[in-house]
């Protein structure tokens, strides 16, 4: 079983920090920018924010949250900090609309982000016809039928990895958000 990001943080891996700001940063920075006046005090609080991530990295336990809530809460800690700091009155009710799972509904787009993110990253392990029939399905939104006939393949086969693609997509974010990591395809 693959560690999660912060666990590999916890044991020391500098390679883990770097991940840790790819994968989060999105969701840090835009947390920062809406509860913060200005882009300056934002880029402040987000450097703070991943310091205390990665001295409370060894705290994270995947049983009782996502890696993604447990950020996102060390981030609504200290932005209520950074503004009780400036005399700012924190607007907790809002701040924490963003950060409870799911989300609210007016922070849909926050959250489509993070689970498109998160979709992409799982399809990476699919097979090429399997990626090629997911793409022209989802982001083109061709159907089944038009895709056989762009790609010259028989509908069954069509269905058939787009079945499978779509398995694939699922097991890898299950074992993703189980703190595994499943390579394989179907």
């Amino acid at each position: 079983m693959a560690q999660t990001i912060l666990n590999r943080i916890a044991a020391g891996q500098n390679s883990a920090v770097q991940e840790c700001l790819d994968t989060y940063g999105g969701l840090v920075w835009s947390l920062a920018r809406r509860m913060l006046p200005n882009a300056e005090e934002a880029e402040d609080a987000v450097q703070e924010i991943f310091i205390d991530v990665w001295k409370n990295a060894e705290r994270f336990d995947e049983t009782k949250a996502s890696e993604t809530t447990f950020v996102a809460m060390i981030a609504r800690r200290r932005l209520i900090d950074w503004m009780r700091k400036g005399n700012r009155q924190p607007n907790t009710n809002s701040l924490e609309e963003i950060v409870v799972e799911p989300f609210e509904s007016k922070d849909r787009d926050m959250q489509i982000f993070i689970e498109a993110k998160e979709a992409a990253r799982a399809m990476k392990n699919l097979r090429p016809e399997q990626k090629q029939i997911l793409h022209l399905s989802i982001i083109q939104g061709m159907s089944h039928q038009e895709i056989a006939e762009r790609l010259s393949m028989p509908l069954g086969t069509v269905k058939t990895h787009a079945r499978r693609g779509l398995m694939q997509v699922r097991e890898n974010l299950d074992s993703e958000n189980s703190g595994g990591s499943k390579g394989a395809t179907v």
